[in-house]
């Protein structure tokens, strides 16, 4: 049942989409206390309106004008009963409401909120009405101040019918092109997906590891070289031999001073391969790359912490900004070959420090980039390896730990050699208690020294790191300061709605009065990032965009996919089908609270389309399934449904009924009785 030169198909394979993980902002803009002042419950119902959620917007919206009633609600009121909905689509309670509007708006003074609830209620009087009685009210409506204007454009467009829609339809689509991309959109419109980044946490190093019979080993061994060394001294002494004392002395400095830089040697020896482990390069990484194959991501070593979903993510955003900041001329291939070890020891940091606390990786996003973006830059300077020219030891200490060294081994082993004969049992003994006690001696506090510096200096580079860390925070967060609002992320998007809407009226050669009807939905597109302020919609960094145009011959479907960052569509489908093709329209909902929006064509083909996940990450005190509700409102879904069921339930006898309808709707709002 297909227009000829159309066909149709079966858009549903591309449908359901999963989505990831959301940024959830801790706001409170749209979020309802009980105690609430009806001054304050009337913002919120504006805030929820101006999101495009005019459900609940209608229902706080009425509340507060109990005890808070000025020209400003009523204006917002009338917009919130009329706005995203045609009049079939009101309740007769509702439609009664409008009708008596008069004796319940109570308008007080002049200023711009009373001037626009006199365009509101002119323009609902003229709908249907002939061409030369509403120009004197479009004239009007130009000359009303903002934002009531641009107000009464967005909200009226789907209730008004007849040739003021027209006329509002060019005005709100002209307003639309100028606002799709102010405010610097594409500049800032990114930063809503961005959580509050999470302040840096201090990298603890590893204590030193010295148990107690370490130092237990160390210190006897320690008195009992003392005690050797001062008896050798004491024979030295009592044999009254000069040269053999000057030797002994000679051998304590030379032991001083070699004991002294041979453990900086050691250390500055062992902390650079520790590095060197630590970023290892594999030789067959760096094999691919030279002969020009693809280079595979290194195995991961298994982490203390258990491997999870935050090591996985944690690999991911790592992965991802390193192939991001790639150095200036450097092939990406080889960049991820060559840090491949820096990439593996941040997983690791940031899997110990973050691991089991409840920061999620969007959080310290920011710190992996900052980590990326600094490797890249010393990559550049030539310094990425830099602490192996800075743990290198010095000539020096390498001179005076060896000539310290041999001065113990000539000038103390010459001494020593030399008071065996005076004292051959005496000097054996202590000679033999000497060298035993140095041995354990050495070895123990050599550990201890070693694990003592090892700690000081993991903690000065955590701490160095950490300082740099603040920095990036503090710059990031002065990037992220004109982070827009929700309501103008609304705002942006029900601009590309429009927008999208007039290439679709274009390309079916249609005007805005000549479409009985028309309804979007908004499904997030595949894979998408979200994100959304407390209690309110998720907002996705791509859509699928859905708009059906109900006409006298059938129903004109276009599909698009927008790049809600640069305001841009792409993937375009139109799908045409005349009423008798439409077997059922529904929303499924699944277990898990998802939604899939189907329409069933009789030719067996089904569009669906997954409106909602289901997984609504609820914070502290939000009420499940209200996330969910004020998505479903913001997308346009309870419109949809309702053109979309009536055509399924009646199909063309619905379109034809349309003006019978229309005028019975006409006179219950002017009728009193």
């Amino acid at each position: 049942m297909t227009e000829p030169g159309h066909h149709v198909e079966n858009v549903a394979t591309d449908s359901h989409i999963a989505v990831q993980a959301g940024t959830v902002h801790n706001v409170t803009v749209y979020e309802r206390d009980p105690q609430d002042s009806p001054e304050t419950t009337f913002r919120k119902g504006v805030s929820f309106l101006k999101g495009r959620m005019s459900g609940p917007a209608r229902r706080l919206i009425s509340d507060a004008m109990v005890g808070y009633a000025t020209n400003e609600v009523y204006f917002y009121w009338l917009l919130a009963m009329v706005s995203r909905r045609t009049r079939h689509e009101l309740t007769k309670d509702e439609t009664g409401r409008l009708r008596d509007r008069h004796a319940t708006m109570q308008l007080r003074g002049e200023d711009p909120w009373r001037e626009g609830v006199r365009i509101i209620d002119r323009l609902l009087e003229s709908a249907g009405k002939a061409e030369d009685d509403i120009r004197v009210v479009v004239k009007d409506l130009d000359a009303l101040r903002e934002p009531q204007r641009s107000l009464i454009l967005e909200h009226l467009e789907l209730y008004l019918d007849g040739p003021i829609e027209d006329h509002l339809w060019h005005r709100a689509l002209s307003q639309a092109k100028a606002d799709q991309m102010a405010e610097r959109r594409e500049d800032r419109i990114w930063k809503f997906f961005h959580p509050l980044p999470a302040r840096p946490l201090l990298r603890e190093p590893q204590p030193p590891d010295t148990p107690a019979t370490c130092w237990a080993r160390a210190v006897i061994s320690a008195v009992v070289l003392v005690a050797a060394t001062a008896n050798l001294g004491y024979l030295i002494l009592q044999s009254g031999r000069a040269l053999l004392l000057a030797a002994y002395v000679l051998g304590l400095a030379g032991a001083s001073v070699g004991v002294r830089d041979t453990a900086r040697w050691r250390h500055r020896v062992v902390r650079r391969r520790a590095k060197d482990r630590e970023y290892r390069v594999r030789r067959t990484e760096i094999e691919r790359v030279a002969v020009g194959r693809r280079t595979k991501k290194a195995p991961k070593r298994k982490t203390k912490v258990e491997r999870g979903n935050f090591v996985k993510r944690a690999e991911h955003r790592i992965d991802h900004y390193f192939a991001k900041y790639v150095p200036p001329g450097m092939d990406r291939d080889q960049w991820e070959a060559e840090t491949e070890g820096i990439r593996r020891s941040l997983r690791d940091e940031l899997t110990e420090v973050y691991g089991e606390t409840r920061v999620g990786v969007e959080k310290i996003a920011w710190l992996i980039r900052h980590r990326a973006g600094k490797a890249a830059t010393r990559r550049r300077k030539g310094t990425l390896w830099s602490y192996r020219r800075e743990l290198a030891t010095p000539l020096g200490t390498k001179v005076r730990a060896t000539l310290g060294l041999l001065t113990l081994a000539g000038a103390g082993g010459w001494a020593a050699a030399g008071i065996v004969p005076v004292e051959p049992l005496p000097a054996i003994g202590t000679i033999l208690l000497l060298l035993i006690a140095g041995w354990f001696c050495a070895r123990t506090w050599l550990r201890i020294v070693l694990e003592r510096r090892r700690y000081a200096a993991d903690r000065a580079e955590s701490l160095s790191a950490y300082r740099g860390d603040l920095e990036a925070l503090a710059r990031w967060r002065a990037r992220l300061e004109d982070k827009p609002d929700d309501e103008e992320m609304a705002a942006w998007l029900d601009c590309d709605r429009k927008v999208l809407l007039e290439e679709a009226l274009r390309h079916y050669r249609l005007t805005m009065s000549g479409v009985i009807a028309h309804a979007f939905i908004e499904a997030p597109a595949r894979g998408s990032e979200r994100a959304r302020l407390r209690g309110g919609p998720w907002r996705y960094k791509k859509y699928q965009l859905l708009v059906f145009l109900v006409t006298e011959e059938g129903v004109r479907q276009f599909t698009v996919t927008l790049d809600f960052l640069k305001g841009t569509f792409h993937d375009r489908q139109r799908l045409n089908y005349r009423f008798e093709a439409v077997a059922s329209v529904s929303v499924k909902q699944s277990d898990d609270g998802g939604r899939d929006f189907q329409l069933a064509l009789v030719n067996g083909n089904e569009i669906s389309v997954e409106v909602n996940s289901g997984v609504e990450e609820l914070q502290q005190g939000e009420r499940p399934g209200a996330v969910s509700e004020v998505s479903l409102d913001a997308a346009g879904l309870p419109h949809t449904l309702h053109v979309l069921e009536a055509i399924a339930a009646e199909g063309k006898k619905w379109v034809d009924q349309r003006e019978l309808r229309t005028g019975n709707l006409s006179a219950a709002l002017d009728d009193p009785e």
